[in-house]
C-alpha cells in the first residue's frame, strides 16, 4: 500500500527552524516529482515548494522563497523540507504529495507546524 509519512512538526518561535521529512513506503520516488503543500485553519491548501525526480529542478511560492530548501534523498525514499526564519503565518498543517504509481495522488497525513512566541 502506497503511503507517504510526515514527520518532524511542533512548536518553534518565530524565527526558528524546523525541518520536515516525508518518508514513503511501497514505491520508489526516484522517478516522480515531490511536493509540500500546507494549509492554515480556515484556509485552501497551497503549494510550498517542488523538486523533481532528480533533484535538479524546485519551485517555491513566493511566500517562503529565500527561507525553505526542498530536498530528496532518493537513496533513502525520502523528501525534506527545511524552513528557516519561520513566521507565524507558515502556521499550518504541512502536507506531503506525488502523483505517483497509477497517476494517482497520494497524500500524507500531515504535520502540524505551529510558529508562536
Amino acid at each position: 500500500q502506497v503511503q507517504l509519512v510526515e514527520s518532524g512538526g511542533g512548536l518553534v518561535q518565530p524565527g526558528g527552524s524546523l525541518r520536515l521529512s516525508c518518508a514513503a513506503s511501497a514505491f520508489t520516488i526516484s522517478t516522480f516529482v515531490m511536493s509540500w503543500s500546507r494549509q492554515a485553519p480556515g484556509k485552501e491548501r497551497e503549494l510550498v515548494a517542488a523538486i523533481t525526480s532528480a533533484g535538479e529542478t524546485t519551485n517555491y511560492a513566493d511566500s517562503v522563497k529565500g527561507r525553505f530548501t526542498i530536498s530528496r534523498d532518493n537513496a533513502k525514499n525520502t523528501v525534506y523540507l527545511q524552513m528557516n526564519s519561520l513566521k507565524p503565518e507558515d502556521t499550518a498543517v504541512y502536507y506531503c504529495h506525488t502523483v505517483g504509481p497509477g497517476f494517482r495522488n497520494y497524500w500524507g497525513q500531515g504535520t502540524q507546524v505551529t510558529v508562536s512566541s
